[in-house]
């Protein structure tokens, strides 16, 4: 199983942005650097291992930092996990970050057959990716 973390507010993949004088679509900045750093620490934790092979079963974890705002009541229940993070960002799009780990981790994120995206609130903000290899016939 390879495991990759990294600390920080995660990030949701924004959408394309386009260049009016050029007509060309950009990644916005924010998304950039996020994914960035994501590719730096899974480049770290694969250390020259070849490239995952096959069909994968991917679990994405998005531990989003509890609004600075809310009473102490109301942190303490988020960090129990009696209330979770139904606002943005959406899951669909910090799932979608694990682009950044294509030609690193495996050859095309399509190799993805399983997975799981999870958001939940925490004091110690952090994105968490668990792979794994798919056993034939499983």
């Amino acid at each position: 199983m390879i495991e990759i973390r990294m600390d920080g507010d995660p990030v949701a993949k924004g959408r394309p942005r386009f260049n009016r004088q050029t007509g060309r679509a950009y990644t916005p900045e924010k998304t950039a650097r996020f994914e960035d750093r994501l590719a730096w620490v899974a480049q770290v934790v694969m250390r020259g291992q070849p490239l995952l092979d096959g069909p994968l079963h991917l679990v994405f974890w998005s531990h989003i930092a509890v609004p600075t705002s809310w009473s102490a009541k109301k942190r303490a229940a988020a960090l129990r996990h009696d209330i979770y993070p139904t606002s943005r960002p959406d899951w669909e799009n910090l799932g979608k970050t694990i682009d950044a780990l294509n030609k690193i981790v495996w050859s095309d994120d399509a190799q993805i057959v399983t997975g799981t995206v999870h958001k939940r609130y925490s004091d110690r903000p952090r994105t968490e990716i668990f792979i794994e290899a798919m056993l034939p016939g499983g």
